[in-house]
């Protein structure tokens, strides 16, 4: 009796033992299993698999989620339809060597498919959240048997493809949960379609059932057609992958402290792309489609254009007209435009095609793609196929590359105000004749149009030179120029006195466009008052530009703008008062600098960066200031930072973010290399600007000049070398150094600044990417090498020399330049 009491506890401890070796495994194999209750744990403890119960549910779930977010984030589900009720699954592996989850130990709820017996099975969770089953015996550890990620649920994870195996005719797509408390696949998916048999051209696309709910467009070898915003990124990386064995899209992180994924959502039929912010515990939308009404699939019907920015937001192609225009008229577009003037076969010779820019091209359902065509050898086989009614190239980068022809109706086309693609859309010849009359027309009237305006100018101009006799005259005189600026008016007597005529006591310093001086109104208010000056190239129209520009800006972090004074030769921007000046006049000064101690100067950053963000991103008009620089940062009485000076600034719609001027105006030691070459300026050029500024308030020595005592090194070049070398810390004001100081933050700033002054304009971070940054304690990705190494051109360093290497690109003629 002894003897089998104890047999009975030594097998009651092993059971214990073993329940409790298997609470947590790494690995699930012939001799180990995964009940209820355990989990299996990824190797660096990423992702966790084990059994689950969505919110509001009873029913019991194999799945994948991310464990080290408080919030349950369920990334992929095994038995997503046939759920267990109570706690009795094991997962386990068969004697086919296949994953099972079972049932009270006998009924098969889900298994993998793989068709390969394995000798020694073994199944694991991987860091990326891809659960594998592969042969411990293979010498290969990638050779997997059969993987989750094949398999997807609602979520693309980072790495994980999705499209086809055109090998196996394996075909990876994503579908929602049926409600936030049940995983099973409902009406929405989204997957890459195409027929390889017919070379149609792969793209994307959310289904709603079998209808056709959002359109990604096709890649063109840059980024989804549909989607112009998706640019190179600190963030993320992107790439698309199209052969004779797969096609597929995937995207990876560039930081392994960032967490990312995509998600297919059905209670808000979005999918969105979001991102795990660990300063605020949440999940936070990085982008999410469909993003408007144009977004909505086939919304203008067949051969029309949605353009989001129009009103109608549809509109029929050039050579069309809505099939049935009373429809049309009560804004039913379903039916959308037919030719004009019908193609017709026999006389297809004549036929040509009238170039579209900036769209999102038609869908491409029935099309033909031909990777290695020119465009000129794509025109002419459009031209042989009477139904072919489209065409462009297949790859945008460089001249162009690759033909892809459509056939039928273009549905589903859309406009961008900046990127898109071109598409040459087919005419018959009368249609092309018809075309040209009306641009001769054109040409002729805005000719006309040009003399008329000249004719009026110049009286325009007699009015004026009479006006100025008048000393009293003043804007309201001058057109409707009172009713356009819609601010305060001040009267010039009045801002005289308030400066003491305008004194050089109360000079406050001298801007680009002339002096500043400090003044005080009748009613005791305390004013800045900008004075510019004749010479100063800031006429009536730069003067409206910030007027306008300012009064429509709302934001703790930009300076106000009380009024304007237009009056003779005399034209003045009343301002508030900042009690301490600009930020030049404390960073860049010996004995100031030190007042300013590190916690002030990293508030100062975060200001500024939280206005630029407005100016980008959330104020009513996108604006670009184009000449950000210590001098235009004012603060306040509490030391907050408030931008300033809007005379250069350009404002754009929609999701424009770019521009070009052949008159580049701006401040030498600011302006990112693109615009001081080339003209070109975006909201990337303002990050440049930004990131020369961080650079400044952190080390206390300017941007501009910093070469002459640096062996010919600027402050960009001096921060990078510092950072390659890991002495980063070097960079700081000496005032700084020994007093009290954040050293993380420190390194941080200069990280985020080197990031913002990056070369080419598409690695800098956006300023909503910058603020996280600065507001988080992730991983940074490492920045490329910066524009402007030296005064002259770029240079290189390794440990074996320290001397600069000139590289013609990035050479810099002041002659480009109108310094300020």
């Amino acid at each position: 009796m002894a003897v089998c009491t104890s047999i009975l506890l030594i097998s009651l401890l092993f059971f214990f033992l073993s329940q409790s070796v298997l609470s947590v495994v790494d690995s699930i194999t012939q001799f180990r299993s995964l009940s209820d209750g355990g989990t299996l744990v990824s190797k660096e403890g990423s992702f966790e698999l084990g059994f689950f119960t969505p919110d509001n549910s009873e029913n019991r779930y194999v799945g994948i989620w991310y464990k080290n977010i408080p919030v349950q984030t369920v990334v992929w589900v095994a038995n997503r339809c046939n759920s267990i009720n109570d706690s009795s699954g094991l997962l386990t592996i068969n004697g086919t060597g296949n994953l099972v989850l079972l049932y009270q130990n006998k009924s098969v709820v889900w298994s993998t498919s793989s068709s390969i017996q394995a000798r020694k099975p073994i199944v694991e969770l991987l860091d990326s959240g891809n659960l594998v089953l592969r042969d411990e015996e293979d010498g290969n550890s990638e050779n997997y048997l059969w993987q989750s990620f094949d398999y997807p649920s609602d979520t693309l994870l980072p790495d994980m493809k999705m499209g086809w195996d055109l090998r196996i005719g394996l075909k990876r797509r994503l579908s929602a949960w049926k409600s936030w408390d049940d995983p099973c696949p409902g009406d929405f998916t989204y997957g890459f379609e195409f027929d390889p048999q017919l070379h149609t051209f792969p793209e994307a696309y959310i289904r709603k059932g079998t209808a056709k709910f959002y359109r990604t467009g096709p890649w063109n070898g840059l980024r989804l057609s549909g989607s112009p915003e998706l640019r190179s990124n600190p963030l993320y990386g992107f790439d698309f992958v199209y052969n004779n064995d797969e096609m597929y899209y995937i995207y990876n992180l560039m930081s392994k402290s960032v967490i990312s994924r995509i998600v297919l959502n059905q209670t808000t039929s979005f999918r969105q792309r979001l991102t795990w912010i660990e300063a605020d515990q949440t999940w936070r939308i990085y982008a999410s489609v469909p993003r408007d009404d144009c977004d909505k699939y086939g919304v203008c019907g067949a051969n029309a254009n949605c353009m989001v920015n129009e009103n109608p937001i549809c509109q029929c192609l050039g050579g069309f007209k809505p099939k049935s225009q009373e429809k049309w008229n009560l804004m039913d577009w379903s039916e959308g435009c037919a030719r004009n003037i019908p193609l017709n076969c026999l006389e297809k010779d004549k036929d040509g095609f009238i170039k579209f820019s900036g769209l999102k091209v038609p869908d491409t359902t029935h099309s033909w793609v031909n990777k290695s065509m020119n465009l000129k050898e794509c025109r002419a086989k459009c031209l042989s196929n009477c139904s072919c009614m489209a065409y462009t190239n297949s790859d945008i980068r460089g001249k162009g590359s690759g033909c892809v022809i459509w056939f039928g109706d273009m549905k589903d086309i859309r406009q961008f105000p900046i990127g898109g693609q071109y598409l040459f859309i087919r005419m018959p010849h009368s249609e092309l004749t018809d075309s040209k009359m009306r641009a001769v027309l054109i040409v002729a009237a805005a000719i006309g149009g040009f003399s008329g305006l000249l004719l009026l100018g110049y009286f325009i101009w007699r009015r004026a030179s009479k006006d100025k006799t008048d000393g009293n005259e003043t804007v309201s005189r001058n057109g409707d120029q009172d009713e356009d600026l819609e601010l305060p008016l001040f009267d010039q007597s009045s801002i005289t006195a308030a400066t003491e005529n305008f004194s050089a006591d109360n000079k406050l310093g001298e801007g680009g466009f002339g002096p500043v001086y400090r003044g005080k109104l009748e009613d005791g208010q305390e004013i800045a008052v900008k004075r510019l000056s004749i010479s100063s190239g800031q006429g009536v129209r730069e003067l409206k530009n910030e007027v306008k520009l300012i009064a429509k800006l709302q934001h703790r972090n930009l300076v106000k703008l009380l009024g304007c004074c237009i009056q003779g030769e005399e034209k003045l921007l009343i301002y508030e008062y900042m009690p301490n000046r600009s930020l030049d006049f404390f960073i860049f000064d010996q004995t100031q600098g030190k007042l300013l101690e590190w916690s002030k100067r990293f508030q100062i950053i975060c200001g500024i960066a939280r206005g630029l963000q407005y100016l980008h991103q959330d104020s009513r008009l996108r604006v670009i200031h184009r000449d950000l620089k210590a001098s235009n940062i004012l603060l306040d009485n509490e030391m907050n930072p408030k931008i300033s000076d809007f005379g250069l600034a350009r404002t754009f719609g929609g999701d424009q973010t770019e521009g070009q001027t052949s008159k580049v105006i701006g401040t030498y030691g600011y302006m990112a290399p693109e615009y001081a070459f080339d003209g070109l300026f975006s909201i990337k050029s303002d990050v440049f600007s930004f990131g020369i500024l961080v650079l400044e308030i952190v080390s206390g020595n300017k941007s501009r000049g910093f070469h002459q005592e640096n062996q010919g090194f600027t402050l960009i070049g001096h921060a990078w070398i510092l950072h390659k070398e890991g002495s980063s810390f070097g960079l700081l004001d000496k005032h700084l150094r020994e007093s009290d100081h954040n050293l993380k933050q420190v390194l941080r700033c200069i990280h985020v600044g080197l990031l913002c002054v990056q070369q080419s304009p598409v690695d800098r971070p956006n300023m909503s990417s910058v603020a996280v940054m600065l507001g988080s304690d992730s991983e940074l990705p490492q920045p490329k090498p910066p524009g402007y190494f030296t005064e002259t051109g770029a240079v290189k360093r390794d440990s074996s020399s320290t001397k600069p290497d000139s590289s013609s690109t990035n050479d810099m003629s002041i002659s480009l330049l109108e310094a300020r």
